[in-house]
């Protein structure tokens, strides 16, 4: 139905969960469908594994969706659309008013690297170590209408902007502006798209209950008219090409307060800083996992897929590793 679906390449597949009030629903959906895809591939004969990109297969050996939303894709784009065999995480968060939504919007644009940093698990591509943390993100580089948004100052001007693109015929609808977070103009939420696919359905709940603690705390903020200091697009993206190449081992650069302090430091500071909304939102095993991650030297799942490189020498090793960690819990 519409819980499994297909994408745009034959080799990935879409869970979809409906809305989840707290985390503990979201745990409970997220383990169903991975169950029951489990159940679907192991029939088979094939297996499963969650990443950022997949470490060993090439991108030329990959089948399109039929369809015409797919073909339409690859005729306007070409070979960049064809090698996007890449894998992210989309988080929604579900918000009171399209106004809100702008307003928060750029507010959370500060703290995608960090969130990008936490996921990275795309370090391999065509069967090669590429030096970066999450290539996944190089790889979407290139797509029109994709990366951090510009400041925008509210919903109208984002109406203008997307009306203008529909009006000159060079989108379709707003679901084709890929912002590394937007505004869902059908779904009422604002939704995070920066992270690569994480490896466990842990990792999984912590970022997805960090952007809610995110929201919920900048819009109890935004309600005793207290607003977050606004980066420029370029200062977020000097922090989001360092959580792209080093992951957690970066520094990140706070201009509002001109000082450089590490990746770990930073996100410390951010779970500090949505620490009073925690107990609400019934979320405190989820940061206390993050604030763990942190201090656990093997790291992200990049980290854990290179280790396991470096100790075998065999990418395959690589695929078994991701296979097994995949479906833990």
């Amino acid at each position: 139905g519409e819980k499994i679906k297909s994408e745009a390449k034959q080799a990935a597949v879409e869970l979809t969960t409906g809305i989840c009030a707290t985390i503990a629903d979201a745990r409970q959906e997220v383990a169903m469908l991975k169950t029951k895809l489990k159940q679907v591939v192991t029939r088979e004969g094939i297996a499963l594994i969650a990443a950022g990109t997949h470490p060993g297969a090439l991108w030329q050996d990959q089948k399109t969706t039929p369809g015409e939303h797919y073909q339409q894709l690859e005729d306007d784009l070409q070979d960049v659309e064809r090698m996007l065999v890449i894998y992210g995480l989309h988080i929604h968060v579900g918000v009171d008013s399209n106004e809100l939504a702008i307003t928060l919007m750029n507010q959370l644009r500060t703290w995608l690297p960090h969130l990008l940093a936490l996921s990275s698990n795309s370090p391999f591509w065509q069967k090669r170590d590429t030096g970066l943390k999450s290539y996944r993100t190089a790889l979407w580089k290139p797509i029109p209408y994709s990366g951090v948004p510009e400041i925008m100052p509210s919903w109208n001007d984002f109406e203008q902007y997307v009306d203008d693109l529909i009006r000159t015929d060079c989108i379709e609808s707003a679901k084709d502006i890929c912002w590394d977070i937007r505004p869902h103009t059908v779904f009422g939420t604002i939704e995070f798209r920066i992270c690569d696919m994480p490896g466990t359905i842990q990792d999984t709940l912590a970022l997805a209950a960090l952007c809610q603690a995110l929201v919920v705390k900048l819009t109890r903020l935004y309600e005793h008219n207290i607003q977050c200091y606004v980066s420029p697009r370029d200062y977020i993206e000097v922090n989001k090409w360092s959580a792209m190449r080093y992951g957690l081992d970066g520094d990140v650069i706070d201009f509002m307060k001109g000082r450089r302090i590490s990746m770990r430091d930073s996100i410390h500071e951010l779970l500090d800083f949505v620490a009073d909304v925690v107990a609400d939102l019934k979320c405190e095993r989820e940061m206390q996992y993050l604030r763990t991650l942190l201090a656990d030297p093997a790291g992200t799942g990049a980290d854990r897929q290179l280790a396991t490189y470096r100790r075998t020498g065999n990418i395959d090793e690589v695929n078994r590793f991701l296979m097994q960690r995949t479906m833990d819990g």
